[in-house]
């Protein structure tokens, strides 16, 4: 029998619960939601980049630390009770996973992190519009800012034609910070060089990260 929520879960109750199911959730007002299981390509490119990303801040000594499908504590206004979003690929702060490194609890991004990367599926819609606006949702307090960078991957052109064009491509969109303000999201195709602010003289193409998916 699989264990069911009575009532709203705080973030760091709803990190310790486990309904004994083996399945991923996110949380929602509250309440637990399974996710649908990711398709092998989807996985294999998740799993090669996050690993890509890691050696790169290693070699380059960048202050980031990349880890693939970590919670993401997502920010409420008054009287909203907690969500979150499982995310693709989370970048931490260094120092923060560190600290973590101390705690028994479980590693989530409990703090807005420096990035987050989503790689796009059937359900485009929740990479290009919902998450958009929860990672990058900028409060009236310059601590409540958003992620600094966040990167949507469409190696497979699953998204709408007003973001990745019409005849429909592979596309990644970058969506950066500055002062305060997101600047227009740069985008990525084919043998266009990837320029992150995060990982900085990244050698890589698009079509270097799309055939990670192959």
């Amino acid at each position: 029998m699989y264990a069911t929520v009575t009532q709203p879960l705080t973030f760091e109750e709803f990190l310790a619960w486990d309904d004994g199911s083996g399945r991923e959730f996110e949380l929602l007002d509250g309440i637990p939601v399974p996710l649908s299981e990711p398709n092998a390509n989807h996985e294999d490119l998740i799993e090669r980049l996050c690993a890509y990303l890691e050696n790169h801040c290693q070699e380059n000594d960048l202050p980031y630390v990349s880890r693939q499908s970590k919670q993401v504590r997502l920010k409420m206004v008054l009287g909203e009770k907690e969500k979150s979003r499982k995310a693709d690929i989370v970048v931490f702060a260094r120092e923060e996973w560190q600290r973590m490194k101390t705690s028994s609890g479980s590693a989530a991004a409990y703090i807005p992190p420096p990035g987050i990367i989503e790689v796009v599926s059937n359900n485009w819609k929740d990479d290009y519009l919902t998450k958009l606006a929860e990672y990058v949702r900028v409060a009236s307090r310059r601590e409540d800012l958003g992620v600094f960078e966040y990167i949507i991957i469409d190696y497979a052109a699953f998204g709408g034609i007003r973001f990745i064009g019409s005849p429909k491509q592979p596309t990644i969109t970058i969506y950066q910070l500055e002062d305060g303000e997101y600047l227009p999201p740069k985008v990525f195709r084919g043998q266009d060089r990837i320029d992150s602010r995060l990982f900085l003289n990244i050698p890589l193409t698009a079509e270097q990260i799309f055939a990670m998916s192959r």
